[in-house]
C-alpha cells in the first residue's frame, strides 16, 4: 500500500473515498488518540479526501487540526509545534494530475518509519475498525496562521538585511499549487522583486506538469531571460523540492543546487556528515571531499534520508531531484527553505547563479523511465542482480554500476509502475551512452521474467 513516500493512486480509481476512510481509521488507531494535523495541496480530490480524513480520524477519538492548503514542509514544521501526535498530508507530490495520495507524518515532523507504515497497513487490512464511544469522538479545529509561523521559521536562518539590499529579481513557478502560497511571499518579504508563474491553485495543473524537470520548465527559462531576472525557482506539487534556473536561462540539475548549498553548509564545520541517496553523483562526492566532510549513503527516498539525518545528527541531507534537508531548520525536504538559501548565497557572495555553478566540477546526466508492471517489479530486480553479478556495482537500492567514466543506477520507482535509469558521465555523450546501456539491461531483464 505504502510506496517510497506515502499511498498514491489515480483519483476515484485506485485512491477512493472508501480507501481513504478506511486508511484514516487505521492511522487513528495506530497513531491516536491525540491531535493530528492535516493539510493538502491543490490537487483534484484534495478537499474531498480532507473531509474523509477528518471524519475517519475523529471517529477513532483523534482530534484534527486542519491547516488547509499548505506545502508538505509547512505541515511538517507545524506538527511538532502544535503538539500533534501525527500529521497527514493529502498530496501526490510530482505525479501527474490524475493522481492524489496520502503522506503520514510522525510527531517529530518526519514521515513515519516503514515499521509504522506496516502497522497502519495491518490495521487497515484487519477489517476491525476501532471507533470511539459517542462521547469520546474527536473534534476539528482550523489553524489559519500555519504559513505565517513557517515563513518566520525560515527567515530566522537568513541574513535578511543583506538580502534586502540586493533586491534580486526572481521568477517563481509554483506549478499551480501550494508553493504559490509561500515562496513568492517569502521572497517579497526578503526584498526581492518577484514575478509569479502558475501561482493560482488549480488541480488540473494547466501551466505545466507538477514535476520540476527541464522539459516542464521551458516557460520559466524563457521568462528568466526575457525579464533579465537573476534566477528562476520551480516547485513540485507539494513544494518540498525546488529546481533552479540560472540567470542565463539554464535549468540546474538537482545535484548542482544541492552541491552549492552543501559546499557552504559543510564548510562551517570540519568533519561534517552529509546524508544522501545512492542516486547522487560524483559532484556531491567532490564537494564533500573538499569540505572535509563524510558521506553517509542511503537507499533512495526522502523518508530514509530524514530518519538517517536524525539518527546520526548529520549537518545536511540532499537528493539529486532538488530536495535539500537542512536540519537546523527541519530534517526534511523544504522547497522554500532551499530557495531562500540559494537567494542568500547569491547575495552574500555577490555572484550570479551562473557564476556560482561555473565554479563546480562538471558532470552530465541522463534520466530515463522504463514502464514495468508492478507485479514484475521484484522479479525484474532479481534478474538485474543476476545479469550484473560480474560488474563493479553497489546494491544498496537497485543496482548502481560503476564505470571509470561514470555510473548507471537502475531501480524501481516506489510511486509508479516503472523503473528509473539514472546515468552520469564526464560528457553528455557518455551519460547518454551509459543510459542506453542501462535501458538495454532492463529490457534484457524483462525477457527473463
Amino acid at each position: 500500500m505504502f510506496g517510497t513516500n506515502g499511498v498514491r493512486g489515480i483519483i476515484n480509481k485506485d485512491l477512493t473515498v472508501e480507501l481513504v476512510l478506511k486508511l484514516s481509521r487505521a492511522i487513528g488507531a495506530v497513531l491516536g488518540p491525540g491531535k493530528i494535523a492535516i493539510a493538502r495541496d491543490s490537487r483534484m480530490g484534495g478537499e474531498m479526501f480532507t473531509h474523509v480524513l477528518m471524519s475517519g480520524l475523529i471517529s477513532t477519538g483523534c482530534s484534527v487540526v486542519n491547516l488547509g492548503p499548505a506545502p508538505t514542509p509547512t505541515l511538517q514544521y507545524m506538527t511538532p509545534r502544535l503538539g500533534c501526535s501525527a500529521g497527514v498530508m493529502v498530496t501526490a507530490s510530482h505525479n501527474p494530475p490524475q493522481f492524489n495520495g496520502i503522506k503520514v507524518i510522525g510527531s517529530n515532523g518526519i514521515e513515519v518509519t516503514r515499521e509504522i507504515e506496516n502497522l497502519i497497513e495491518i490495521s487497515y487490512h484487519s477489517n476491525q475498525s476501532k471507533t470511539a464511544e459517542w462521547n469520546k469522538i474527536g473534534e476539528v479545529t482550523h489553524y489559519s496562521t500555519a504559513i505565517d509561523v513557517y515563513l518566520e521559521g525560515i527567515k530566522s536562518h537568513l541574513d535578511i538585511d543583506k538580502i534586502k539590499e540586493k533586491q534580486l529579481k526572481v521568477v517563481v513557478d509554483s506549478a499551480n499549487s501550494v508553493g504559490g502560497l509561500v515562496t513568492p511571499r517569502l521572497l517579497r518579504e526578503l526584498g526581492c522583486k518577484v514575478v509569479s508563474l502558475n501561482s493560482q491553485l488549480d488541480g488540473s495543473f494547466p501551466g505545466r506538469n507538477p514535476e520540476p524537470i527541464p522539459e516542464n520548465l521551458k516557460d520559466l527559462s524563457a521568462a528568466v531571460t526575457a525579464m533579465d531576472a537573476d534566477l528562476g525557482i520551480a516547485h513540485d506539487g507539494d513544494a518540498d523540492r525546488a529546481t533552479f534556473v540560472d540567470d542565463a536561462g539554464r535549468v540546474l540539475w538537482g545535484d548542482q543546487s544541492f552541491a552549492l548549498i552543501a559546499s557552504r553548509v559543510l564548510a562551517k564545520k570540519r568533519g561534517s556528515t552529509l546524508v544522501t541517496p545512492i542516486s547522487s553523483g560524483r559532484l556531491i562526492e567532490d564537494v564533500a571531499r573538499k569540505s572535509g566532510a563524510k558521506i553517509d549513503w542511503t537507499e533512495v527516498g526522502s523518508v530514509v534520508v530524514s530518519h538517517r539525518i536524525e539518527e546520526i545528527g548529520a549537518e545536511l541531507g540532499g537528493e539529486e531531484n532538488g530536495g535539500v534537508f537542512y536540519p537546523d531548520h527541519q530534517p526534511v525536504r523544504d522547497g522554500a527553505m532551499t530557495a531562500s538559501q540559494i537567494v542568500e548565497m547569491i547575495t552574500l557572495e555577490d555572484k550570479t547563479l551562473s557564476q556560482l555553478v561555473s565554479e563546480l566540477p562538471i558532470y552530465f546526466n541522463t534520466k530515463v523511465k522504463v514502464p514495468v508492471p508492478l507485479e514484475k517489479r521484484e522479479s525484474l530486480l532479481g534478474a538485474l542482480l543476476d545479469l550484473s553479478k560480474d560488474m563493479n556495482r553497489i546494491t544498496i537500492d537497485g543496482v548502481k554500476i560503476i564505470r571509470d567514466d561514470g555510473w548507471i543506477l537502475i531501480r524501481p520507482s516506489g510511486t509508479e509502475p516503472l523503473y528509473r535509469c539514472f546515468a552520469e558521465g564526464k560528457t553528455q555523450e557518455t551519460a547518454d551512452h551509459l543510459s542506453e546501456e542501462g535501458v538495454e539491461l532492463i529490457e534484457r531483464a524483462k525477457k527473463l521474467v
